[in-house]
């Protein structure tokens, strides 16, 4: 698929198209995991394990995303005249929206009410999470933004070869996400909440931070959580068996299957995280009386704990928010992590010292038509997010004497 760069906007750094090549593989075993890797997480930048080779792997290998589930694999490669890797990009067929987390339901039902074929679309983001990442993969990031150039031009180049209806990319980072409004692209923003590590050493360092009565009352949450003799230990590593993963699937398939249905992912896939993934992996398990009764899954990033899946076979008050939320800032803290990603959505993160933050998705959409009433709606659905992010911004539980700013580049 040869490509030019003659796109909306500028590349910043030279790189001739005519050298170059986009390509499509349809898996990504094609590609040599230390090739992948250095285009995914180049020395420099905070490592982010979804972007990974071994994180992508586990999805196709475990059956969790492929084609029959709705997730053909179209990852782009960008290379020069001589073969050698210039960047990925991760990119699916898809044939619905479900485990996006970025919701276009809607967008599907207006343009096939009016006669249009909303299936199938393009959309590069990772299956099943909604964590902010780099999705233009380059391997220099001296020549990023033009290697991110070609590898737009080859997205839109695949969604006109197979006339789909649309190409999405979710949970980008803010500056791909301003760039491709110059390439064409239409400009989405949602919001998730965070919490910031503000150089604390301990956990009492973060409740100082808190106005006094949400400090009495996060402190009597976590009581509460472990008033029925409820234990919590962190598996990392070589820590982790197959005997704990077979535990944390039951409380998995048990918790996703009464809120969404059928769970997105496979027990395989948890094996192979497992092996590949180790070190990247904290696994908080919560027991009583000398059995697990529930557990949450997180992944390690170089900068940034993320917070993935919870599931639970026993119903005890405020548990989750101590698996989920509690355990992940005093990890957070003890790692000295910046940040925490506990997923998408829940205005209940708020009272536990998340703040409100924006996320970024974009959008090509062929049909002219169907493409100006969408940018109609994102202008004021993006006003809305905005208006919400200020409000609830003045609502967490902080002293109103300090100071946050939240860097949004």
């Amino acid at each position: 698929m040869p490509t030019t760069s003659s796109s909306k906007g500028s590349a910043p750094a030279p790189c001739d198209a005519h050298d170059t090549l986009v390509r499509v593989v349809t898996s990504i075993e094609t590609i040599a995991a230390a090739d992948w890797d250095r285009c995914a997480n180049p020395q420099g930048l905070p490592f982010n394990p979804f972007v990974s080779h071994a994180f992508l792997s586990a999805l196709e290998k475990s059956g969790s995303a492929v084609p029959k589930t709705g997730w053909g694999a179209q990852h782009l490669i960008a290379e020069d005249k001589n073969g050698t890797l210039l960047g990925v990009m991760p990119l699916y067929l898809k044939g619905h929206s479900y485990g996006e987390y970025i919701f276009d339901h809607s967008w599907a039902d207006a343009y096939e009410r009016a006669g249009g074929r909303y299936y199938p679309k393009l959309l590069s983001a990772v299956p099943f999470t909604p964590a902010t990442g780099r999705r233009f993969l380059a391997m220099d990031q001296t020549r990023a933004e033009a290697i991110e150039g070609l590898l737009t031009a080859g997205l839109v180049a695949l969604a006109e070869r197979h006339h789909v209806s649309s190409a999405h990319v979710n949970f980008l980072t803010r500056g791909e996400w301003e760039r491709l409004e110059l390439r064409g692209f239409l400009r989405r923003e949602d919001q998730q909440f965070h919490w910031f590590n503000e150089g604390f050493s301990t956990y009492d360092d973060f409740l100082a931070t808190l106005a006094s009565r949400k400090r009495k009352q996060l402190k009597k949450e976590r009581a509460e959580a472990l008033s029925d003799g409820i234990s919590i230990r962190w598996l990392t590593g070589s820590q982790i068996t197959e005997r704990d993963w077979d535990t944390f699937f039951e409380f998995y398939m048990d918790t996703g299957s009464r809120k969404w249905g059928t769970p997105y992912l496979k027990r395989t896939f948890f094996s192979l995280v497992g092996e590949t993934m180790r070190d990247n992996i904290l696994l908080v398990m919560c027991a009583r009386d000398g059995r697990d009764i529930a557990g949450a899954l997180n992944f390690i990033g170089g900068d940034t704990l993320y917070g993935r899946y919870w599931g639970a076979i026993e119903e005890h008050p405020s548990l989750h928010f101590e698996a989920c939320y509690h355990q992940a800032i005093d990890f957070a803290i003890a790692c000295k992590l910046r940040c925490v990603e506990a997923g998408a959505q829940g205005e209940h993160k708020l009272a536990r010292g998340y703040r409100p933050v924006p996320v970024y998705s974009a959008h090509w959409i062929a049909d002219e038509s169907f493409r100006d009433a969408v940018a109609r709606y994102l202008v004021s659905e993006r006003r809305h997010i905005e208006n919400a992010i200020d409000v609830l911004s003045d609502h967490t539980p902080y002293r109103k004497d300090l100071e946050f700013k939240y860097d949004r580049s």
